[in-house]
């Protein structure tokens, strides 16, 4: 960080939904977006769209010029990606290295943490639409953090920066809590997605905000059941 203000030079490698919201969340609580990597036209306007006047650099640059590397590409990318920028030289001695992948901690990171990257995984639950809509989301959601215990509140505070609320996941827990989050979102999606056609059918014009509640008020049901049971057992 800035031994200043705490301010950093935020970077991000991958203009999917995720990445640029991290990045316009960053900037607004005051960090620096010094470029982002773009493969397509379509995560070109992504970038034009959510972080207007942040250059598109290659991810070599991208690397060189941040104090805070957020990498936020498919998770079977990740591996190569930060193997292969270590092999280049790339990463720095004290540099924040941050990825967003839901069932990896920092192991994944150990080719840059060797090069003496600070290594940090934040994964927010939260379904991304990669529109300015999800920064109002973020301030609702849930972000699993994993970091070596002496630098596990500095992604804590880059949460909290976000607007979200950081929940530490140990390393050997990423996996269950990457497929908790995952069989939530594909059943309240498909539940979800045959109610509101189902409402349309029948004449609703506007579904999601009938829906609204009942979703809410049922995860809150079942959150309650669930710590009875726990307590009762």
């Amino acid at each position: 960080m800035s031994a200043r203000d705490g301010r950093l030079g935020v970077g991000i490698i991958g203009a999917g939904r995720v990445g640029p919201v991290l990045g316009a969340a960053l900037a607004g609580a005051g960090h620096a977006l010094v470029g982002i990597s773009a493969a397509t036209d379509d995560e070109r306007d992504r970038v034009e769209s959510m972080l207007p006047g942040v250059p598109v650099l290659e991810v070599p640059s991208i690397v060189e010029r941040s104090e805070l590397v957020i990498i936020a590409v498919p998770d079977d990318q990740l591996s190569d990606l930060v193997a292969g920028l270590a092999a280049l030289g790339a990463w720095q001695p004290g540099q924040l290295v941050l990825h967003t992948a839901a069932a990896l901690g920092v192991a994944v990171l150990d080719p840059a943490r060797a090069a003496g990257a600070i290594p940090l995984a934040v994964h927010p639950a939260l379904a991304f639409t990669g529109t300015s809509v999800d920064l109002a989301r973020l301030r609702d959601a849930w972000c699993a953090v994993t970091a070596p215990t002496p630098v596990l509140p500095i992604a804590q505070a880059l949460v909290v920066e976000m607007g979200a609320e950081p929940i530490v996941i140990d390393e050997h827990d990423r996996a269950a809590y990457a497929e908790a989050v995952a069989a939530a979102s594909q059943f309240s999606t498909a539940i979800v997605g045959q109610s509101v056609e189902a409402l349309r059918a029948i004449g609703v014009e506007q579904p999601g905000r009938v829906l609204g509640a009942v979703v809410r008020s049922a995860v809150e049901n079942a959150l309650q059941s669930a710590t009875v049971d726990s307590i009762d057992r």
